[in-house]
């Protein structure tokens, strides 16, 4: 007996439309009090393979973590980063969402939070989740214990934690049940049993998150080739950490000029300045308007990201001593903003500094046959050094993303 059995006349009517129509068909999620949660339908085409990608920190007690997934829209797939979730209630776990066959369609199954946990495909995605269950964690006397075998758990923050292996037999990346080239994996009593428990719908700040991955183009699969450019993330908005990192990738590799990450980290600078000015003016939290317009824009800045990664415009300082020094600053900066040592403030300053010297660099040898003389080299230096000593001051300070 498949899971969803009970609804099979309900899905195949939906599937026979999406067939007919060739397009995906979104129908609203429905109570979960019954076990009707597909939501939407994928004509003959299945998700990707799931990315492999490492969980971030857990950031405190209470939360659990709800795996990244490919979701669909009109653009196609896109993959939803996994993150760590605060729980509806004491008590709840997370079914993750999944994709399934039936009827001719790939449809959607949504996640949702119960007591138990249901059927999601036989899908591995990891962290506890190895396809039938999961042995990540449990509640233990109002509080959620921490599977550190399978959990990425910094005990200072986390000390409800205990170690149990846990084997898995599925290392399979294939994100879908059935159709062509599926998983075979079909739904146990006990799994059968939890659909009909009370649930929970997946929370405000859940559907927020997809809603803002949807937005953001570097998710697609059209675009990244089932490598998204964000495959995880510690808590739902918290993109500044992947945005910097990806800021400093583009430092460190050229493809970004000092004029662009200057630009980048300053409207970084900003949304971090709102987001500081917003949680004080409301208890330490973002409302859900907030919430949406720091997603927007951030998506706005992952997108001018991605073209300015993409451009034409690169930074290649040469092999000479004056090169040299430029690509080592620049490393020296992209190090600061990946550890976290540099705030994005810090790093806008340290990058004008360089876009400074660079232009001097830049007109002295258009003024002398593309070279530079000893007082010029000298000169340079001297602002090198003085840019130097501020990088190690700002890496070495109190501040920190």
């Amino acid at each position: 007996m498949h899971l969803f059995e009970t609804t099979r006349k309900s899905i195949q009517k939906i599937a026979a439309v999406g067939v007919a129509a060739a397009v995906l068909v979104f129908i609203p999620t429905a109570s979960f009090g019954s076990v009707d949660v597909a939501i939407g339908i994928s004509v003959g085409t299945p998700p990707p393979a799931l990315p492999v990608y490492t969980q971030p920190i857990c950031p405190g007690p209470g939360y659990i973590w709800t795996p990244g997934y490919w979701a669909y829209s009109p653009d196609g797939y896109y993959w939803v980063p996994g993150v760590w979730v605060v729980a509806p209630a004491v008590g709840m776990l997370w079914t993750p969402p999944y994709w399934g066959w039936n009827g001719g369609a790939y449809v959607f199954h949504a996640g949702y939070w119960g007591p138990h946990i249901g059927f999601y495909g036989g899908v591995n995605y990891g962290f506890g989740y190895s396809g039938m269950g999961y042995e990540g964690g449990y509640w233990r006397d109002g509080a959620f214990a921490y599977n550190r075998a399978v959990n990425n758990i910094n005990v200072v923050n986390v000390t409800n934690v205990y170690n149990k292996t846990v084997v898995v037999n599925n290392y399979s990346r294939v994100s879908y049940n059935g159709g062509n080239g599926g998983l075979t994996t079909r739904a146990s009593e006990r799994e059968l049993a939890a659909v009909n428990e009370h649930h929970y719908q997946p929370t405000v700040n859940q559907m927020a998150h997809e809603q803002s991955m949807r937005a953001d183009r570097n998710q697609w699969a059209s675009v990244n080739g089932g490598r998204p450019h964000t495959m995880a993330m510690a808590t739902v908005n918290e993109r500044r950490n992947d945005q910097q990192q990806r800021i400093a990738n583009g430092v460190h590799s050229g493809q970004l000029t000092p004029s662009e990450t200057r630009n980048l980290e300053n409207r970084e600078a900003n949304i971090n300045h709102q987001i500081s000015s917003d949680r004080a003016a409301n208890g330490g939290r973002l409302t859900p308007q907030q919430q949406q317009q720091i997603n927007h824009e951030q998506n706005n800045v992952s997108r001018s990201i991605y073209d300015d990664k993409h451009n034409a415009a690169t930074d290649h300082f040469g092999s000479g001593e004056v090169g040299q020094r430029q690509t080592n600053q620049q490393q020296r900066i992209a190090n600061g903003i990946g550890s976290g040592q540099m705030t994005a403030g810090e790093a806008t300053r340290a990058e004008g500094r360089q876009q400074q010297i660079n232009q001097q660099v830049h007109a002295d040898r258009q003024a002398n046959g593309g070279h530079l003389t000893q007082q010029e080299h000298q000169q340079v230096n001297r602002e090198q050094n003085h840019a130097s000593q501020q990088i190690y001051n700002e890496k070495h300070n109190e501040k920190s993303r």
